[in-house]
C-alpha cells in the first residue's frame, strides 16, 4: 500500500453539517412558506415534492456520508427506494380497481 492511498472514513467538519442542517432548516420554512401561498393544485404537489427530494439528497450525501462513501452504498440506497416505490405504486393500482364498499352498519 502506498503512502497516497487513503482508505479511511471521511469525517465531515462541524462547519459542513451546521451548512447543511442550517439549509434543511430553511428548506422547510421554504416548504411551509410555498404550502400557505395556495399554487394551483398539481403546482403545490409538485414544489413540495421538489423541495423534499433536495432536502432528502442533502441528508443522504452528508448525514449519511454517502458523497463521500462507496458508490455501491449510493446504488443501494436507489435500488431501495425505487422498490418502495415500485411496491407502492402497486398498492396503488390494487386500490384504484376496487369496488366501492357498502358499510354493513
Amino acid at each position: 500500500m502506498s503512502a497516497h492511498e487513503h482508505h479511511g472514513h471521511h469525517i465531515a467538519s462541524v462547519k459542513m453539517l451546521w451548512s447543511v442542517g442550517i439549509g434543511l432548516t430553511i428548506l422547510t420554512v421554504l416548504t411551509v412558506t410555498v404550502a400557505k401561498l395556495g399554487l394551483p393544485s398539481p403546482f403545490d404537489i409538485l414544489s413540495a415534492l421538489a423541495i423534499a427530494l433536495f432536502k432528502a439528497y442533502l441528508v443522504a450525501a452528508y448525514f449519511m456520508a454517502l458523497k463521500w462513501d462507496n458508490r455501491f452504498n449510493a446504488v443501494l440506497l436507489i435500488g431501495a427506494v425505487a422498490f418502495f416505490l415500485l411496491m407502492v405504486g402497486v398498492t396503488l393500482l390494487d386500490t384504484m380497481y376496487r369496488i366501492e364498499v357498502v358499510p354493513s352498519f
